[in-house]
């Protein structure tokens, strides 16, 4: 703690991935909300300040992560962090590895009980020779690379041409692809918050534009082009059924602090757990914010709650 008694936090926003522009966007909404008599905030761009970071370690109280995708959301800054000795919100190497793993994510859901689309790895080849993709799972499908976020590099395919055009164009950003069978229905988002004791958030049901065939890059970030719902209306065991699968999901990758599990619900009212965020977009009307908004914690005190969960963390590390 600094002798103002503010603690001094260090902001990692912009990076190296794809989501970079998301990054700053949200760090600039951060820093607007952040109490100043309580924090003082330094920004650091790991694309440029790793070597300043490390050089100010020692008088950093803790880190607030604002970085998406990868080299940010999959282990790498955590693991840098912890050699540094400075508590950070969010989860660890682990759990966010695990989380950013989607085809090691969906194996842990399933070992966990949570209902997940059936899906297959495949290889560049497959893009000549769809068809045996398409015996194995049918159509239509999803094609993701397995390490992006944003929705970066994803298709729906509804033929063997479009399986193979997707295939090509996951493969241009990850050198490991997944192909999962597409589930029609209402896409929700389910946020957590805690690290022992967790608490779940009220649903946002997400309603894509029509112009766009799922919640891709542009649909979640041009202003106007998704409409969201929160709390989603849903019968109350919907709601909560998708809230238990959103803390199960949570544990199952080893996760703190918090999270936002995407899903489906289908026409029978069945729920389809998809993938895990572990550093969702930060700004007041972003999916995990409007969830805490609706459940009475505002921006301000949202960012509060997660800086206070990183020291938390930290302290029982230490004990």
């Amino acid at each position: 703690m600094t002798v103002q008694n503010k603690l001094r936090v260090a902001l990692l926003a912009g990076g190296k991935s794809g989501e970079r522009e998301v990054s700053l966007k949200g760090a600039a909404e951060v820093i607007n909300a952040l109490d100043i008599t309580k924090y003082d905030i330094i920004r650091y761009d790991p694309a440029t300040d790793i070597a300043k970071l490390a050089t100010d370690a020692p008088t950093i109280d803790v880190v607030f992560i604002l970085l998406h995708g990868l080299f940010g959301e999959d282990g790498t800054v955590q693991g840098l962090l912890d050699l540094l000795g400075l508590p950070y919100q969010g989860s660890g190497v682990l759990g966010s590895a695990l989380a950013m793993d989607k085809d090691t994510a969906k194996t842990l859901y399933k070992n966990r009980g949570l209902p997940v689309p059936n899906w297959a790895m495949v290889s560049p080849a497959d893009a000549n020779n769809p068809s045996s993709i398409i015996h194995k799972l049918g159509l239509p499908l999803v094609i993701k690379p397995v390490r992006q976020g944003s929705s970066l590099g994803m298709s729906i395919a509804h033929s063997e041409n479009e399986l193979a055009a997707g295939i090509r164009l996951a493969f241009e950003y990850d050198h490991e692809v997944m192909a999962e069978c597409f589930v029609e229905g209402r896409e929700i988002t389910v946020g957590v918050i805690g690290n022992n004791s967790l608490t779940p958030l009220p649903l946002v049901e997400i309603i894509p534009g029509s112009e766009h065939p799922f919640f891709d890059y542009q649909a979640k970030y041009q202003p106007g082009a998704t409409r969201e719902i929160c709390p989603a209306v849903f019968p109350e065991e919907i709601t909560q059924k998708a809230q238990s699968y959103g803390v199960a999901a949570h544990r199952a990758l080893k996760l703190r602090g918090y999270s936002r599990t995407d899903m489906i619900v289908d026409k029978d009212n069945n729920i389809w757990v998809l993938e895990t965020n572990t550093i969702p977009g930060m700004t007041p009307t972003s999916l995990l914010p409007q969830a805490a908004a609706a459940a009475g914690l505002a921006f301000d005190q949202l960012l509060d709650r997660l800086i206070a969960l990183a020291m938390e963390d930290a302290g029982e590390q230490r004990s």
